[in-house]
């Protein structure tokens, strides 16, 4: 009964996101791009929310499943409807069929329970070991024997960790401004942060960091204006990118405007992730990935380290081909600010792997 209402649950969304303006945009968006939404069933009792983008001209190139990070998820960190605020678009109108998920807890994917609680109820949540069952469950519908992966900051965690468990279903990753194990240290993450239980010294905080955390659209500047080296941010942001990437992110929660000030639920499961890998251990073998795989690091990235890259290629020893660059002058939105401030180098890099 449980898998005849999930199917039901899927057939009415994808029947209403059929429903779209003649031209296929969604919403506000009005690029001549196809928009369909969606939900697939991850495990029992968990839909994930899926946006496909695709052009109606061409629809030649391989698939691609967006990834997204820590907190903000998956449309309003890939598909804002303003000029320079859309990667899904971008790579769309090169031909690639683009989808572009809400893992578990973020967004219009389930939530669990817990996150109708007080954060202090319940231990982290959405962990990447259940993140890569959703994947894998997005990955199956996106019909195509293999996909290619792009994941931001822990979404390229998340990413990779699913590559390195279903190596035959991932042709191309890429793995932009992630962590990775194996260096012990981090300016926010590591030992000695907030996110450390100070009675058992490299363990994460479950106890005080929570189920989920909540963040107002204020709260979205500090680690993007830090990276900025200039007094004027909008040198190197659209102001217009920015206030869509603050509305989007509210609106991704039902309960945002119920609270004073407005903001959003996101798991805390990611964070507990990222500490783990900044406190120099791995959680997932990068040895087993065959992916063709590209690494991204901005140079102004405040997420990654200057440290993973290199020691994520030496790790990456069965992957079909690896390539590592550096976003120039970027800094950890790069799909977000200004074509000439590594918004177009990156997405030289992605059309070309993806293109190989």
């Amino acid at each position: 009964m449980l898998v005849l209402a999930l199917s039901i649950a899927m057939l009415s969304v994808a029947v209403l996101s059929c429903a779209a303006p003649p031209d296929g945009a969604s919403g506000p968006h009005q690029d001549g791009l196809v928009r369909s939404d969606w939900h697939v069933p991850s495990e029992s009792g968990v839909l994930i929310a899926v946006r496909e983008v695709r052009s109606p001209a061409r629809s030649d190139g391989r698939p691609v499943l967006l990834v997204h990070g820590a907190r903000v998820p998956g449309v309003a960190s890939f598909d804002l409807p303003v000029a320079g605020g859309s990667l899904a678009g971008d790579l769309a109108r090169q031909g690639h069929r683009v989808f572009v998920m809400d893992a578990r807890g973020y967004g219009a994917s389930t939530r669990p329970p817990q996150m109708s609680a007080p954060p202090s109820e319940h231990p982290p949540l959405a962990t990447g070991d259940h993140i890569v069952r959703d994947i894998h469950a997005v990955a199956n519908r996106m019909d195509a024997g293999r996909v290619a992966l792009v994941g931001w900051a822990t979404g390229g965690h998340w990413a990779a960790w699913y590559a390195s468990q279903h190596p035959e279903k991932v042709s191309h990753l890429v793995v932009y401004n992630s962590l990775y194990g194996g260096t012990d240290g981090h300016p926010t993450l590591s030992r000695g942060s907030e996110y450390e239980n100070p009675g058992r010294p490299g363990e994460f905080d479950d106890a005080r960091i929570g189920a989920y955390r909540l963040s107002t659209a204020a709260a979205l500047l500090p680690s993007w204006d830090a990276g900025i080296p200039s007094q004027d941010k909008a040198e190197w942001r659209d102001p217009r990118v920015l206030a869509a990437y603050q509305e989007a992110a509210l609106a991704s929660d039902p309960t945002s405007a119920g609270r004073t000030p407005a903001s959003f639920r996101a798991p805390t499961g990611a964070l507990k992730d990222s500490f783990t890998l900044a406190t120099g251990r791995q959680l997932w073998p990068a040895d087993r990935i065959t992916a063709k795989t590209l690494v991204l690091r901005s140079e102004y990235d405040f997420w990654s380290r200057s440290e993973d890259v290199p020691t994520l290629v030496a790790d990456l020893n069965q992957a079909r081909a690896v390539r590592a660059v550096r976003l120039d002058r970027a800094t950890h939105y790069a799909h977000l600010d200004r074509a000439e401030r590594g918004r177009d180098q990156l997405i030289t890099e992605l059309t070309g792997w993806l293109a190989t």
